[in-house]
C-alpha cells in the first residue's frame, strides 16, 4: 500500500512564521475525544497540516485516528468519533517540523503510541529537539526502528529503552536526554501527563473540567471552548501526573533554570483571546502598537492593519499617534487549502485572492500599514503594490516585532537564515527592497516594555527567548551546529 501524503498547500500562504503544533489532553470526562477535538479546533491556528487523537477505554483499549487537513473537516464525523471512546484522550495539530523537506507522511502525524511491558502510552509534543539527529543515530545503532521522520518519535524510543518501572518515570527519564524545547502531553491507560522543558520555551496550561475532569492545553482559548476553568500555567521544568481519582500531582524532575518563554507567542503565535502569564494577548499586542508609535512616529492620514494579526497593534498605534484607524484591507475568510488548482494565471493573482483593498478608504491617503513581522518580505511587497494601486499617496510600514534575522530551532517553521530579509539587509535596504516610503520595526527593548518589562530587555539575562531577533540561543542547536550553522559571535 502506498504511503499517504498530505495534500499540497495552496500557493497563497501568508509570508509568516508558523508555529509547529498545538497539543491538548483531557482526563475524567465521558467521551474525552470529543473534548479533545474541540480543543484542537481552538488550536487550529498553531497547526493546519494535520491532526491526530488517541483515546483509551477500559474495554477497547487504545484507539487512534490521524488525518490530514482541518479538525473541522475530520473530527466532527460521528462515525469516526465513535471509534475513540473513553474518559482519557490526547491530541495534536501540526505543521511540518522546521527544516523538513517534501511532503508529510501520515506516519509523521502525532500523537505517537508505544506498547510497553507495563502497558501502552501515547505522546504528543510541541517544540523541537535540538539534539534529535544525535539521539536518532544512537537509538538506531542500538536497534530502534523508527516509523516517522519526526524528532518527537525519539521520546517514545527513549521511553522504551528506559529501565524505570512505570510510564511517568519513563517519560521523565526520556526527557532528561532531550535538548531544546518541549511541551508534552502524554497518556497511559489511567493517567494524563504534562511536561514543560526547564526553560519553559513553549506554552502549556492546566484547566479544570466539571467535578473530576482535567485538561492540558497549549493555550487558554482552547480551555474556553470546552467550558473548562483555567487553573494555572504548568511551570517551566514541571511535570504533572493527573488522574480523575487523585487530581494533579506535581513534580520538578529537571534542574532549575531561568525561564525563557518564547516572546513571539505574545507577538503572533497565540490567539488574541488567550492569556499568557496573567496578561491578555490582545492587550499586549495593542500595547506593542503603542510602543511602536512612540518609537517611530510618522505623519499620515490612516493607520491600517494587515489582517488579521496586525489589527491589535494597529489599534494601539492609532490611539497613541492620534492618526485615524481604518480597515483598509479586507481578508477573505473562506479561502481554504484546496481553493482551486494553482495555475500560472491564478498564481499571478497572488495575495489578492486572500486580501482586498478598500479603495474608497485608501484613495489619496498617506497610509501606515501595521503588520506583526517581515520574514521574506514577499507578501509585504505585494500588499504595498495593492495599496498603491488603490490610489494611496504614501505607504509607511510599521512592524510590531524587531527584525527577524535568525532562524528558530525550538519549534517554529523558519526559513534558512539567508532567506530571512533582515539577515542580509539593513533597515534602509529593506525599505528600498519593499519600495515603501518608510519602514520601522519596534525595538527589542520596546517589545519587552510592551510585554510588561518596564526596564526593557535585561541583556545579561534575557527574560524571554528572543533568538529569532537577537541571535542569542538559550540552548545550543547541537544538530544544526554539526551541519555547519554559524551562531552569532559573542560581543
Amino acid at each position: 500500500m502506498s504511503e499517504l501524503k498530505q495534500p499540497p498547500a495552496h500557493p497563497f500562504d501568508d509570508d509568516k512564521l508558523k508555529e509547529e503544533c498545538g497539543i491538548f489532553g483531557v482526563v475524567g470526562v465521558a467521551d474525552a475525544a470529543n473534548f479533545v477535538a474541540l480543543g484542537l479546533h481552538a488550536l487550529q491556528h498553531r497547526g493546519q497540516e494535520a491532526g491526530g487523537i488517541v483515546a483509551h477505554h477500559p474495554e477497547s483499549g487504545f484507539n487512534s485516528a490521524r488525518r490530514f487537513g482541518y479538525v473541522r473537516d475530520n473530527f466532527t464525523k460521528q462515525s469516526l468519533m465513535e471509534t475513540l471512546p473513553g474518559a482519557l484522550s490526547i491530541g495534536h495539530v501540526r505543521y511540518s517540523t522546521a527544516g523538513s523537506k517534501g511532503q508529510t507522511a501520515i506516519r509523521d502525524v502525532q500523537p505517537f503510541f508505544g506498547e510497553f511491558s507495563m502497558g501502552g502510552a501515547a505522546i504528543a509534543h510541541n517544540g523541537n529537539i535540538t539534539n534529535a539527529d544525535a539521539l536518532r543515530r544512537e537509538l538506531i545503532e542500538r536497534g530502534s526502528i523508527f516509523q516517522s521522520s519526526s524528532d518527537s518519535e525519539c521520546i517514545i524510543h527513549l521511553m522504551a529503552r528506559s529501565l524505570q518501572r512505570d510510564i511517568p518515570s519513563r517519560v521523565e527519564d526520556a526527557l532528561r536526554r532531550v535538548e531544546g524545547a518541549f511541551s508534552v502531553v502524554a497518556m497511559t491507560r489511567t493517567k494524563l501527563i504534562g511536561v514543560r522543558d526547564p526553560l519553559g520555551v513553549r506554552p502549556l496550561v492546566l484547566g479544570k473540567v466539571g467535578d473530576n475532569g482535567w485538561a492540558l492545553s497549549s493555550e487558554t482559548c482552547a480551555l474556553d471552548i470546552i467550558g473548562a476553568e483555567f487553573v494555572r500555567e504548568i511551570e517551566p521544568g514541571e511535570m504533572v501526573v493527573i488522574t480523575a481519582e487523585n487530581g494533579v500531582e506535581s513534580h520538578h524532575p529537571f534542574r532549575p533554570a531561568q525561564s525563557r518563554f518564547c516572546i513571539f507567542e505574545h507577538v503572533y503565535f497565540s490567539r488574541p483571546d488567550s492569556i499568557i502569564s496573567g496578561q491578555s494577548v490582545y492587550e499586549t499586542r495593542r500595547q506593542i502598537g503603542v510602543e511602536l508609535a512612540r518609537e517611530s512616529a510618522v505623519e499620515a492620514d490612516l493607520v491600517c492593519p494587515v489582517p488579521d494579526s496586525g489589527t491589535p497593534a494597529a489599534i494601539g498605534f492609532a490611539a497613541e499617534s492620534g492618526i485615524p484607524f481604518g480597515l483598509g484591507i479586507t481578508r477573505n475568510q473562506y479561502m481554504g487549502r484546496t481553493f482551486i488548482e494553482p495555475t500560472e494565471q491564478i498564481r499571478n493573482m497572488g495575495v489578492r485572492l486572500k486580501l482586498n483593498v478598500n479603495r474608497a478608504l485608501i484613495r489619496d491617503k498617506r497610509v501606515v500599514l501595521v503588520d506583526d513581522s517581515v520574514v521574506r518580505g514577499t507578501t509585504s511587497r505585494k500588499i504595498k503594490e495593492m495599496i498603491l494601486d488603490a490610489g494611496a499617496k504614501e505607504v509607511h510600514f510599521r512592524i510590531a516585532s524587531p527584525p527577524t534575522a535568525w532562524p528558530c530551532f525550538y519549534g517554529v517553521d523558519t526559513p534558512e537564515r539567508e532567506k530571512l530579509l533582515a539577515a542580509t539587509m539593513s533597515e534602509e535596504q529593506m525599505r528600498d527592497h519593499l519600495g515603501v516610503d518608510s519602514l520601522k520595526f519596534i525595538s527589542l527593548d520596546g517589545l519587552y516594555r510592551a510585554v510588561g518589562e518596564a526596564e526593557g530587555r535585561n541583556a545579561a539575562c534575557p527574560q524571554y527567548c528572543d533568538a529569532c531577533f537577537s541571535g542569542e540561543y538559550p540552548v545550543e542547536p547541537a544538530d544544526m551546529l554539526q551541519k555547519g550553522f554559524k551562531m552569532k559571535a559573542a560581543e
